[in-house]
């Protein structure tokens, strides 16, 4: 196997390229003792900053207490691959069979706007996050995408999508993809920054007075019991609240007790050295798009606001156990399979070389769908399962969560995805073999799909093992 070329100077791990740019700073302060707030939200990541944001827009009076492991966007808010996109994070068949079709056709507008609202609040607040709404092209590379392109523009258009929100195009439009059998855009989309939007909007809650305590992992969540209120139980103290919302998305699974709400599904990217403007000319990409692909083991990628091209997809899908590697090391097999699709699509790129690798987590429920919980009875609620559109579903929880929390009655608390509950996954050795079997069957359908032209039937087969 061919190893990846590596720049001087080339960082594997260390969070994600996303903060080589930024100043380092140090993790705030942990938590000093014991605090008593209104809401305390675990975990400081887009779902746990968009909820403080909003609660505090809302009601100004209200205290709340934000807890965080490491620092803030440690997590996936600090290496995702930087695509604020309006798509439904889950099934809208799913959906749909519990609550009908409007209210998925709801959640699909609601989706949409969202990612004018996080271009809104980013320029409204002062937060320079690299935002360029240049929507989100998905390119087919063989005939048998090709035919599950066509299949997704149909059923989107079947589903209430306008005949502007999503469209098809010609092999190479937009952005000059090598073997490109067509195309679809949607406008729907921006390209972010990840690390500057998350920094950011730590600033602003802290400005509207939410405290934010770094370096405070949290042991126990304990529920309403009596008189008792909802509490988050940390080495530096307990923080009692009349709502506890754990906003900890990938890093469910190293809650006590939530083992196996949610799978860490890993995710690996690699960011080029910065590309000459000849290479741009001929492979365009002009409009700033992200860009994935319908390919089974898929990719997706940016181009960066400093003319790199950051490229992702899955590399080692799972760890035995749950097990979530906080150092974001990335395997040089893995470096090296982003690099081959990454030429593959782009041979103008091969004089570059690859700069920094990471890789993240992100959290997958049983049945693929997202949710937004608050349980007034208890006082605990949750967001997050957002199987990958986490950068844009978060902003939606977060305001979903500050009309619950509120008690609000608004079309934001009617969408299908509040309150929805789904099994646990199963006990390892299960997890396990699930999760390899489906993305080993994934490879295979590729390679086969590649080679023949023709659509392999694997891919069904994984997405029932594990419910896709």
């Amino acid at each position: 196997m061919d190893s990846a070329p590596l720049a001087p100077g080339f960082v594997n791990g260390d969070v994600s390229f996303w903060y080589r740019d930024l100043d380092r700073v140090p993790p705030g302060a942990p938590l000093p003792g014991p605090r008593t707030a209104d809401v305390c939200v675990i975990g400081a990541g887009y779902t746990g900053l968009w909820t403080a944001y909003y609660l505090k827009r809302a009601q100004p009076d209200l205290r709340v207490v934000v807890l965080e492991k490491e620092h803030a966007g440690f997590g996936a808010s600090g290496r995702n691959g930087g695509w604020v996109v309006g798509e439904i994070a889950g099934s809208r068949e799913r959906y749909a069979r519990r609550h009908g079709r409007a209210a998925a056709v709801a959640l699909q507008r609601e989706m949409f706007a969202t990612v004018d609202e996080v271009l809104r609040v980013a320029e409204a607040e002062g937060v320079d996050a690299d935002l360029v709404k240049g929507g989100v092209l998905t390119v087919a590379r063989n005939a048998p995408q090709r035919a599950r392109l066509v299949d997704t523009v149909r059923e989107c258009h079947a589903w209430g999508w306008d005949e502007d929100d999503i469209v098809l195009l010609g092999p190479g439009e937009r952005v000059d993809v090598a073997g490109s059998a067509g195309a679809a855009w949607s406008p729907h989309a921006a390209r972010v920054q990840p690390a500057r939007l998350v920094r950011g909007l730590a600033r602003v809650v802290r400005d509207l007075g939410v405290e934010i305590f770094e370096r405070t992992p949290v042991t126990g969540i304990r529920p309403r019991r009596g008189s008792d209120p909802a509490a988050a139980v940390t080495p530096h103290g307990t923080v009692t609240a009349d709502l506890v919302l754990r906003c900890t998305e990938g890093f469910t699974a190293l809650v006590r007790g939530h083992h196996r709400d949610w799978l860490p599904m890993n995710s690996s990217m690699i960011v080029t050295t910065p590309l000459p403007p000849g290479t741009w000319e001929r492979i365009g990409w002009e409009g700033r798009e992200v860009l994935g692909d319908m390919a089974h083991y898929y990719m997706y990628a940016q181009r960066t606001a400093d003319d790199r091209i950051a490229f992702g997809g899955r590399g080692r899908p799972y760890r035995y156990g749950s097990r979530v590697d906080d150092a974001g090391r990335t395997a040089p097999e893995t470096v090296a399979a982003l690099w081959r699709t990454l030429t593959g699509m782009f041979p103008a790129a091969r004089e570059a070389r690859v700069d920094h690798a990471w890789s993240g987590v992100l959290g997958v429920p049983r049945d693929w769908c997202a949710t937004a919980v608050v349980d007034h009875r208890t006082g605990l609620g949750h967001a997050g399962g957002y199987t990958g559109h986490g950068v844009a579903a978060a902003n939606l929880a977060g305001r979903t969560l500050r009309d619950l929390a509120l008690r609000r009655d608004t079309e934001l608390t009617a969408l299908p995805w509040v309150g929805w509950r789904v099994r646990r996954w199963e006990p390892e050795p299960l997890r396990w073999l699930g999760v390899q079997s489906m993305y080993a069957l994934y490879r295979v359908a590729d390679a086969r799909e590649a080679a023949t032209g023709r659509p392999s039937v694997l891919a069904r087969v994984a997405d029932t093992i594990t419910g896709h």
